[in-house]
């Protein structure tokens, strides 16, 4: 009787050790700002580590960052988006779930206004926003893909250009004139900041976690 009594004491006083469930990282966002210079954003290397700064300046550190944009080459397909971004999950900055996997992220993603925030949690300026800021660059087709060869300028001369040529968009809130895509609605007016505008932008762009 003893014995139980003491083991029964100690168990009480012994300090109990509970692993708490930490939310997943932050693995996808849309920028808050663009870099500042229309759609030249210094290329793919340029906008992968303009995504590295801004998730680092929110506190994500430790993961390999990635832009959703694609570019184009004469006489084949050039890089594509959904090629460059990893195989998921990812998660926005409020760790709710956007795609388990890249077929998701292209076929049924959890990307609507309420979910595509920017890399501090904010919500990105939509539909019913004054300006309305929904389109995204991507310079890509609704599948991730970069766009064959053809007349049309569909990521700004790969990023560099800030007056002459177009980019694909995508509407983060999928909504506007019928084009729900989040990734692949429109061509923009041109490359300018002022053109992008006009288009209902501000030269934001998607960034994921590769690693």
């Amino acid at each position: 009787m003893l014995k139980k009594a003491l083991l029964v004491s100690a168990m009480l006083i012994a300090p109990t050790t509970v692993a708490a469930a930490e939310d997943p990282p932050m693995g996808f966002f849309i920028t808050s700002v663009s870099p500042g210079d229309g759609a030249n954003l210094g290329g793919l290397e340029g906008a992968d580590a303009y995504c590295q700064k801004l998730a680092e300046a929110a506190g994500t550190t430790g993961r390999t960052w990635r832009a959703y944009l694609s570019t184009e080459e004469d006489g084949k397909r050039g890089t594509s988006a959904r090629n460059r971004i990893g195989d998921g999950p990812w998660y926005n900055a409020v760790s709710e779930l956007i795609a388990v996997d890249i077929d998701q992220l292209h076929l049924n993603p959890n990307i609507v206004k309420r979910t595509a925030l920017d890399e501090n949690g904010n919500r990105v300026k939509g539909r019913g926003d004054s300006p309305n800021e929904h389109d995204i660059l991507t310079g890509s087709m609704a599948d991730g893909t970069a766009y064959f060869p053809d007349d049309n300028d569909h990521t700004c001369s790969n990023w560099t250009s800030n007056g002459e040529g177009s980019a694909q968009v995508g509407h983060h809130d999928r909504h506007g004139g019928g084009n729900t895509s989040w990734n692949s609605a429109h061509a923009s007016r041109g490359c300018s900041a002022e053109d992008l505008t006009r288009t209902g932008g501000a030269g934001l762009f998607m960034c994921f976690a590769a690693d």
